[in-house]
C-alpha cells in the first residue's frame, strides 16, 4: 500500500488529532447528546481508530469490524445517543483524518498524489463498513431493549 507513510503519520499524531476531533464533538451544535459524553470516553473512541488505522485498513475484515464496533453501538444506544449523532461523529473523525493527510503534502509528486488518493479510498471503505455495522448493532440494541421492556 503506497499510503503506508501517510497512515504512519496519522498514527504518530493520533493524540493531537484525537484532541482536535473531541473538541469538535463537544462543541458542534449537531451533537447535543454525543458532545455531553465524558471527554475521556470520546478521546478513547477516537484513539481506538487513529492509533490502529493501519490495522483497520490493511488487516481487519468485516467480521472484526462488526465485533468491535457493535459494542460501541450498543453502548451508545444504552447512553441514548441518537444514531444520527453517532454517525455524524464518525464522519467528523473521517474528515479530520483526510484533512490531515491532505495537509501533509505541499509539493506532491504524482506518486504521492496517488498514495493520498489510495488512502482516501481505503479510509472511505473502512468508515462505510463501520457506519453500517454501528447502525445494524444500534438497531438490534433498540429492538432488544423494546422486547425487554415489553416482556
Amino acid at each position: 500500500m503506497l499510503s503506508t507513510k501517510l497512515i504512519q503519520m496519522i498514527e504518530d499524531h493520533s493524540d493531537s488529532l484525537a484532541k482536535s476531533v473531541v473538541r469538535q464533538l463537544r462543541t458542534d451544535s449537531h451533537l447535543p447528546k454525543l458532545g455531553t459524553l465524558p471527554e475521556g470516553e470520546l478521546r478513547e473512541r477516537c484513539l481506538d481508530i487513529l492509533k490502529r488505522l493501519g490495522h483497520w485498513l490493511a488487516e481487519s475484515d468485516e467480521k472484526e469490524i462488526a465485533r468491535h464496533f457493535s459494542e460501541v453501538a450498543r453502548r451508545r444506544a444504552r447512553q441514548q445517543v441518537p444514531l444520527h449523532e453517532v454517525i455524524y461523529g464518525l464522519q467528523l473523525l473521517k474528515r479530520r483524518i483526510l484533512h490531515y493527510a491532505r495537509d501533509q503534502g505541499i509539493d506532491l509528486t504524482t506518486l504521492q498524489l496517488y498514495a493520498e488518493e489510495e488512502l482516501e479510498h481505503h479510509v472511505g471503505i473502512f468508515f462505510d463498513s463501520v457506519i453500517y455495522q454501528i447502525a445494524r448493532a444500534y438497531e438490534q440494541a433498540l429492538r432488544e431493549a423494546a422486547l425487554s421492556a415489553a416482556g
